[in-house]
This record gives C-alpha cells, sequence and structure tokens, in this order.
C-alpha cells in the first residue's frame, strides 16, 4: 500500500468532504433520547442520520451497501457492509469481520460556551472545529469511510468491514443490542473491533485505550411534604428534603474523603494497569489534563499516578443534575417539597454493573430516615471493559502506525468513561482483537462547553486506521 497516498488521500478527504460535512452535522441538536424523550417527533436524530448515511452512499467505495436499520421505537443504525479488497484479503480459511464503529447521538448543549461558540454553532479556529458531537463522536463515521476508501484507491487490502453507527450511544446504548441481535449472521465472526469513540492524552501520537469505567446511573427522589411551605412555619419541624437526601447519599460515597461505600462498586487493580499508569505520569509529567481549577482547590490525590488511577480505575460519584430546587436568585424563604438527585457513578472496569446498581438501590431506598417517601428510578447500568493482550500482529501494526503518521511510538491509557459497546462486543466475541482510539484530548472537553475536534490529530488518526485495515488483511495466517 501507497503510505504516502494514504495520507495525501485522507487529506484532501477531510480538506474537501469530512470538514464541510462536520460542520452541517454539529448543526443538526441531534440529542440523544436520554435528553429528547420525543426524539422521534423531533426528528433531529433522523436528520443526522439522514445526512450521514447520504454521505457515505456517495463515497467510491468498492463493494459497499449501506442501509439504515429501524427497529420499531429504537433509534436507528446504519449499516454499512464493505466486501473484502484487495489481493491480500482473500483467505478462506480466516473470513473474520472488521467492525468499525461510532455513534451520532449528541450530549446536550450545557452552559458555559465562549463568546462566538455555541453546542449548534460551528466553528472553526485553526486546528479546533468547535460544536457539539464533531469529536464525540460524528466523525467517526466519515473517517472510517475514508479509511476504507484510502486503502481501495492506494493499492491496499482489507478484509470484510461492517460499518456500525448508532444512534443512542449518549443514553447508555439501550438501543444497541436489539439491534445486534436483529443483524444475527450479518455480524460475522468478529476478528477486530475499531472503536473511535474513545480519546487521546496528547496529540503527537496514537493512543491506544486499555480500559473503561463502567456505569449506573439513577434518579434519587425525597418527598416531604404536598407543597412548598413557608420556612418559618415548618423548618424546625418539617424535615428538609435537602438533608434526607444528604443523609442517604451519606451511605454510599464518605463525603469526606470521596470514598464510595458501595462494596460492590470497588474492585481490586491489576498490577500492570498500576504499571501502566505510572509510565504514563512519568511521561505526561503530570495527569495529562488541565481542569482549570478555581483559586486554591486542591485534587484529590496528589500523586499523578495515583490520579490516573482515580479517574480510570477506581469508582466515583458524582451528581449531575437536580430538580425541585429553584435558582438563587428567585429562591424565596420556602421549606421545598422535595429533592431530587441525578446521579452518576463510575464503576472499575472490571465491577458487574448489574450488582454495583441493585446495591445501590438498596442502600438509597431501605429503612428511609424518619421514614420519608424516598425512590430511586430510571436506574441505568453499563459494564466497563478491560482490554486483552494484543495480539503481536497488531501492536507491531499499530506502532509502526503511529511512527510513520507521528513520529512517535503508540501509548497506552486507561480511560474513565464508558462505551457500552465494547463490553457488549467483547462478551459476544471474546477472542476479537480492539482497537479502541479517539480524538478528546486535552481541553477537548467532550459532554461540556467548548467542546471541539483537533482536526490534524483527527487526520493522522485516521491514517492510522487504514493502516491498521490493510495490516489486518494482509497478516500471516496460521
Amino acid at each position: 500500500m501507497d503510505a504516502d497516498g494514504v495520507a495525501t488521500s485522507i487529506a484532501a478527504c477531510w480538506r474537501d468532504e469530512i470538514i464541510p460535512e462536520l460542520e452541517r452535522y454539529i448543526a443538526i441538536p441531534a440529542l440523544s433520547p436520554s435528553f429528547d424523550a420525543d426524539w422521534e417527533a423531533t426528528g433531529h436524530i433522523e436528520a443526522a442520520v439522514g445526512q450521514v448515511s447520504a454521505w457515505i452512499e456517495s463515497r467510491p467505495v468498492a463493494g459497499a451497501t449501506v442501509e439504515v436499520q429501524r427497529l420499531p421505537g429504537r433509534t436507528p443504525l446504519i449499516v454499512v457492509e464493505v466486501e473484502p479488497f484487495g489481493t491480500g484479503a482473500t483467505n478462506d480459511d480466516d473470513p473474520s469481520t472488521v467492525v468499525l464503529y461510532g455513534h451520532l447521538d449528541k450530549q446536550p448543549e450545557m452552559t458555559g460556551w465562549k463568546d462566538g461558540l455555541g453546542p449548534w454553532t460551528p466553528v472553526r479556529d485553526g486546528d479546533r472545529l468547535y460544536g457539539r458531537g464533531g469529536a464525540d463522536d460524528g466523525y467517526a463515521a466519515f473517517a472510517s469511510l475514508a479509511a476504507i476508501e484510502a486503502v481501495q484507491a492506494c493499492g491496499g487490502s482489507h478484509g470484510r468491514c461492517l460499518v456500525l453507527i448508532e444512534a443512542s450511544e449518549e443514553s447508555g446504548s439501550p438501543d444497541l443490542m436489539h439491534h445486534l441481535d436483529a443483524l444475527g449472521d450479518r455480524l460475522g465472526d468478529v476478528g477486530l473491533l475499531v472503536c473511535l469513540d474513545s480519546g487521546c492524552a496528547t496529540y503527537d501520537t496514537m493512543w491506544l485505550t486499555t480500559s473503561l469505567r463502567g456505569l449506573v446511573e439513577a434518579t434519587l427522589r425525597v418527598d416531604v411534604i404536598a407543597e412548598g411551605w413557608h420556612s418559618g412555619m415548618a423548618s424546625g419541624l418539617v424535615p428538609s428534603s435537602f438533608r434526607l437526601a444528604r443523609i442517604l447519599l451519606d451511605r454510599i460515597e464518605d463525603s469526606a474523603t470521596g470514598h464510595v461505600l458501595v462494596e460492590s462498586a470497588n474492585a481490586p487493580i491489576p498490577p500492570h494497569r498500576v504499571a501502566e499508569a505510572g509510565a504514563m505520569a512519568e511521561l505526561l509529567g503530570g495527569t495529562g489534563e488541565d481542569f482549570g481549577l478555581i483559586g486554591d482547590l486542591e485534587l484529590m490525590e496528589e500523586d499523578p499516578a495515583q490520579g490516573l488511577l482515580a479517574r480510570t480505575w477506581r469508582p466515583a460519584l458524582s451528581v449531575v443534575g437536580a430538580e425541585g430546587l429553584p435558582p438563587t436568585a428567585s429562591a424565596g424563604n420556602v421549606l421545598r417539597p422535595f429533592t431530587s438527585l441525578k446521579l452518576s457513578l463510575r464503576l472499575p472496569p472490571s465491577a458487574s454493573s448489574e450488582a454495583a446498581a441493585a446495591e445501590l438501590v438498596d442502600l438509597l431506598s431501605s429503612d428511609p430516615p424518619l421514614q420519608v417517601s424516598v425512590s430511586v428510578d430510571d436506574v441505568e447500568c453499563a459494564d466497563g471493559w478491560d482490554a486483552a493482550d494484543l495480539s503481536p500482529w497488531l501492536a507491531e501494526a499499530i506502532n509502526d502506525s503511529a511512527l510513520r503518521r507521528f513520529g512517535q511510538p503508540m501509548q497506552l491509557f486507561g480511560e474513565g468513561g464508558s462505551i457500552p459497546f465494547i463490553a457488549m462486543l467483547g462478551g459476544m466475541f471474546p477472542e476479537a482483537q480492539f482497537v479502541v482510539t479517539g480524538v478528546l484530548g486535552p481541553e477537548s472537553n467532550a459532554h461540556g462547553p467548548n467542546e471541539f475536534l483537533h482536526v490534524a490529530y483527527a487526520e493522522k488518526l485516521t491514517s492510522c486506521i487504514a493502516d491498521i485495515l490493510n495490516a489486518e488483511a494482509t497478516r500471516p495466517r496460521s
């Protein structure tokens, strides 16, 4: 395969095709179903699916078929099947499938965007393309097709490819397993999965994700009275819903240390992951991210290696939303009727999310203080993932590609987020190899304000994917 030709082809595709398409895509507020219950009527997910699938259909990729798989009540799935291509891709003894995965649903707007920026306003500033969903993870569909196209155009080979672009990932992928069941035998024997929904610790080489945390989400609600009462009349007699909620939270988290008290949410960290975090901390000279701490705030871990483990292997509780509390500017002296808190519990990669969810619900709902009315609803869980060792051919292919495209060897690191599809497919195909990577690097701020895609990095990463596809097709088979 002409490696230089691949880079030239992909750079042109990004410049002339992908950037304009991503700008159109960013402008579509395709909120995931958890944030737009009426997504079918709203039509934004359908608009994004239509745009992305139409672009894919327009690409000159030999042997490609494109369809949108639809199931009643479920978000659509774009399915692109590409026949094997090139002299190295015809091996009847090993007819495995390469799955390339991404998603096009988005997180909500979030506040705090800088002047001139906004979630649905694409803005290009040097290597940064600002806007919601470009980096997480709208670019994946375009990059996957560009990589396949470049392999074909530059004399390379690839095996059977199946590109899957879902639309419920930001809601925990509740629709995906139904789509995988519907695909049935079309999945084939998955030998390699390429996921572009992860991140990178720097923009100067290719980073391979070695683990992902699991997740439990739930909404805790504490009700005390039917309607608000003057706090001068009710307080001191009627208990505060916030105080009772705080008592319940103390059952699952030590507020003094942040230690998670849910037993099944804790798990030992494998020694090789501890060593990996130490090597990463030394390479980065810290944890690799400036979080914009206010004032003299101290991090929960002083040692960088322990800090990396804290956000990739240890459980952590966040309260990510609340209801029942008016804005401070309009908050009167009223004892409020209820407090509702949206909880996000990150789990170690090896922990069972179902076990943690069951224990969380039990701790919050059993023996309520003062017999208060407590509900724990909207419970969702997703398992994490801990990667198996890379096959020698794949480790060599990734490292060679990183050296070729970035001039630096590949690097390994754990991610603190969750990608439910990885655990799903890993369970279905335990012998498959995984290339989990992405463009969510320093300051890219997925889910928050000022999210951006680093264009130059994404271009080089796309060339790496092309290299890996060619290496998979041409590797020696035993």
